[in-house]
């Protein structure tokens, strides 16, 4: 496989964490970013990795793009809306538990679709495509609307879409609207990437085969089911296999475990064709991750051989 494209589509936030005294640590990092700096790490040199999606044109804009780039992602595809920033969230510590405050009302990612011709040019560029429920959830409808046919053409065409529901209920503007707009990401996908919690909490899922068929039954071939230290459940054109979680002596951060393992996963799969050894390699990869701490662990610190 030679020049080979993979691409990401979403959003990629500043992030802002504890450093201790009340200061603030600045980083970047969003759910398909992720996910494409694993594939990344763990691809060979044959592949590209891009990023698209929607910047301003102010100092943390540029600042962002350069982060990408200096990670081996490619920028070309990123548009730049005047007046615009990036979407912004706060990591709140307390007794050792995260959680989250978002501004991302006025992100300029929510534009990444709102130019259809460009969309269009981005996607036929590529072998893979990789997006997720939040990539859906941003945009306003008529662009979700207009990604998705970008994507439905894309899977017709022979194309490997990816998708992650990766469901996140407060971004969406009712329940109905999400279930029925990620119930089409789906549809237009030829692999999907669930996490079982999520789909139990939001679909009502009483076990991983309902999830399983769900998506079968909206028309995705392969289905890869996460389920955090339970392990992985695949079911690759109908074959059924199911691949343990890798062991972690202490866990330091989960904040990307399952992006982690989607970027690695994809990697491997791409390289070798076989999912279950994409998933044992994925599996370990993600446990790496989580004995870090932060989104991104360097490629170094992955335990990855040569590529």
């Amino acid at each position: 496989m030679s020049g080979r494209r993979f691409l990401s589509i979403g959003e990629c936030m500043v992030e802002l964490s504890q450093a201790g005294d009340g200061l603030l640590r600045k980083g970047f990092a969003g759910d398909t970013f992720n996910t494409a700096w694993y594939a990344r790490a763990c691809l060979g040199p044959d592949w590209s990795v891009d990023y698209l999606t929607a910047l301003g044109d102010d100092a943390l804009s540029e600042e962002m793009a350069a982060f990408i780039a200096r990670a081996g992602i490619g920028t070309s595809l990123i548009r730049h809306i005047k007046g615009k920033t990036p979407g912004l969230y706060m990591i709140n510590l307390k007794n050792g538990e995260r959680s989250f405050s978002y501004w991302r009302d006025s992100s300029a990612a929510r534009s990444l679709a709102a130019d259809p011709d460009h969309l269009r040019e981005a996607v036929e560029s590529a072998d893979v495509i990789y997006f997720s429920g939040i990539t859906l959830a941003i945009l306003p409808q008529e662009d979700a609307a207009t990604l998705l046919a970008e994507i439905r053409r894309a899977k017709a065409v022979g194309k490997l879409v990816v998708f992650d529901p990766n469901i996140r209920p407060r971004l969406w503007s009712s329940y109905d609207v999400m279930h029925a707009t990620i119930s089409e990401g789906a549809r237009s996908s030829v692999l999907v990437m669930p996490s079982f919690d999520d789909e139990a909490a939001h679909f009502g899922d009483d076990s991983i085969e309902a999830t399983i068929h769900r998506y079968l039954a909206l028309g995705a071939i392969n289905i890869v089911v996460k389920n955090g230290a339970d392990g992985v459940r695949l079911n690759f054109a109908g074959d059924e296999t199911f691949v343990p979680a890798e062991k972690v002596e202490t866990v330091v951060d989960t904040t990307s475990a399952g992006d982690s393992f989607n970027g690695a996963f994809l990697a491997s799969y791409l390289e070798s064709g076989d999912a279950t050894a994409a998933a044992r390699f994925a599996a370990g990869v993600a446990a790496r991750v989580v004995s870090e701490h932060g989104a991104l662990v360097a490629k170094e610190k992955l335990g990855l051989n040569g590529g």
